[in-house]
């Protein structure tokens, strides 16, 4: 069924339960007030610092703004682009655009100008609603764009180039555009990327969000009376796609704008939360702050947090070890998938096997996998393939890339480019990934577009990068540089150089070395990893001894 139906049941049976609260702790920095002062003041349900909507509300605004899009001729076909910072204002567009019948078009918020501008027209975007963090974004590219004809601004103080969002749709109607859906419409376009950085648009249809939600509610069990706490950016699949199994039944789910340990444990211990997904960093952080008594766990409500699960990338088992030291009454779970898998749950861990920490699990709920070789024939058990996915949330399709498409897709199998195995007890591990984005606490890193931008340095020769492992962050940007001769070049000056790069794809490590090519000119990836990994490796258990 469509997913909107999912949020106008739930409008109806819970119209005046709690939906959606915003959490952002910055603001009580602004105003130099602590937490506990905050709750002593008893403030209105609605402010700088914390607002919630009900599942009446949530709906309304929907209904509203996919009524706005209506009255600009915006339906099916037609797709708009979301950029905006989590906030609570986030799920309701993304539910009012599906509602009108058009296609949700999420954006990273980390997308510079020119990112946004290849984005936008790669998907043929008629409506970009966007939020104050982006104005400087948006205006260089405003004219660069004829096909957005409508830039919708969701803020105060909207820019001349813009419309007023909150105005516009504070005219419309609240009421539903019942528009008829079906599982089978398009839903959302979201973006992935291989190993040359160039975004790919992923098609999905209502039905691959609809498995999304029967995927996460039959893993981890959600009921009304869970509190889901969101902290990855609402643009990706992965956050999304976890809370909604808390939808899909009526679950609360709680918006909390930063990862620092005191705001997650403060937020789990004041809104009751019971679910929390992390990344790697995120737990080793909290655990770390823990451990040096920076934090005192006997001064949050904490008995009622039922699970931690961890997804985006490859989990330390010491990491897991650590956190049932602390928590021990803690369910866990990790989580394996991809945009084109419309993100985590193809394969899981299972909260029942956590004496398997180290895979990335079985085939979750509604799933198939098989690893197989370069021929897309099975290999035995215990022989490294390419993992293969099958079921209801496989994308349709790369919008406009048939060639792509054909690439990935066969018989309904999407082909993963990660390598695995899998062993005689039905667990998948992954060994490497065929590709060479690098996951760096839970973001992809894609090296070639870092090596372009070194190379426009006039001392540099050569440059490859590639991940090598962190303790915390799961993998690093390490760049091998190839200084030309008779030119001097420091570590120093390399790294300011790179400061004009966004601050994620900037490599925490520079290593100056000749960088091997072989006969066909392609950079020996392979070899750099294995020598500088093992040396990364070594250097991280001297960390961990100290």
């Amino acid at each position: 069924m469509p997913i909107t139906e999912i949020l106008e049941k739930n409008a109806k049976l819970y119209g005046n339960d709690v939906a959606l609260v915003e959490i952002n702790p910055k603001e009580l920095e602004k105003r130099n007030i602590t937490w506990k002062e905050y709750s002593l003041i008893e403030p209105g349900r609605n402010d700088s610092f914390r607002s919630e909507m009900t599942w009446s509300e949530f709906d309304e605004k929907a209904n509203r703004i996919a009524n706005l899009l209506l009255t600009r001729n915006i339906g099916k076909g037609n797709k708009v682009a979301i950029l905006l910072m989590n906030c609570i204002d986030w799920l309701p567009i993304y539910f009012g655009i599906l509602k009108c019948g058009a296609m949700a078009v999420p954006l990273n918020f980390r997308y510079t100008s020119e990112e946004i501008k290849y984005c936008l027209e790669l998907a043929d975007v008629d409506v970009l609603l966007f939020g104050p963090t982006f104005v400087g974004r948006v205006e260089l590219i405003c004219d660069q764009i004829p096909r957005v004809k409508t830039l919708l601004y969701v803020g105060e103080d909207c820019p001349t180039f813009a419309e007023p969002y909150y105005r516009l749709t504070s005219y419309c109607s609240n009421q539903s555009p019942n528009i008829s859906l079906t599982s089978d419409d398009e839903a959302a376009i979201y973006f992935s990327s291989g190993t040359t950085g160039f975004p790919k648009a992923i098609v999905h249809t209502h039905r691959s969000l609809e498995h999304a939600c029967l995927v996460e509610q039959k893993h981890h069990h959600q009921t009304r009376e869970d509190t889901f706490l969101c902290i990855p950016p609402l643009y990706h699949t992965g956050a999304k796609m976890h809370w909604f199994g808390s939808f899909l039944v009526g679950g609360k789910a709680v918006l909390l704008r930063g990862v620092t340990p005191e705001w997650i444990l403060r937020t789990v211990s004041e809104e009751h939360c019971t679910i929390v997904w992390l990344l790697v960093p995120w737990a080793q952080d909290i655990l770390d702050a823990i451990e040096r008594r920076e934090i005192k766990t006997e001064d949050y409500k904490l008995d009622q947090w039922r699970l931690m699960h961890i997804g985006a990338q490859p989990v330390p088992p010491s990491l897991i070890k650590r956190w049932k030291e602390v928590f021990p009454k803690h369910d866990y779970d990790t989580n394996y998938g991809l945009s084109e898998s419309i993100g985590p749950g193809a394969v899981h861990l299972g909260i029942e096997n956590i004496d398997h920490v180290g895979a990335i699990g079985i085939p979750g709920y509604g799933w198939q996998t098989k690893i197989v070789d370069e021929k897309h024939q099975p290999v035995e058990r215990g022989c490294v393939g390419e993992l293969a996915l099958k079921g209801n949330g496989v994308m349709k399709c790369y919008y406009k890339d048939e060639k792509a498409t054909r690439d990935v897709l066969e018989d309904g199998w999407l082909f993963t480019g990660d390598m695995a195995k899998e062993t005689e007890d039905g667990f998948i591990y992954l060994v490497d990934r065929k590709k060479d984005v690098i996951i760096s606490g839970g973001e992809n890193l894609y090296p070639v577009q870092i090596e372009d931008f070194i190379r426009k340095n006039n001392a540099v020769k050569d440059v490859a990068v590639i991940g090598l492992p962190d303790n915390r962050l799961g993998e690093i940007a390490a760049a091998i540089v190839e200084v030309k001769p008779g030119f001097y070049l420091t570590e120093q000056e390399l790294n300011q150089f790179c400061m004009a790069l966004p601050r994620y794809q900037r490599p925490r490590k520079i290593i100056f070395a000749e960088v091997p090519r072989n006969p066909t000119g392609k950079i020996e990836k392979p070899k750099l990893r294995k020598i500088y990994g093992a040396e990364q490796l070594v250097a991280m258990q001297n960390e961990i001894k100290d």
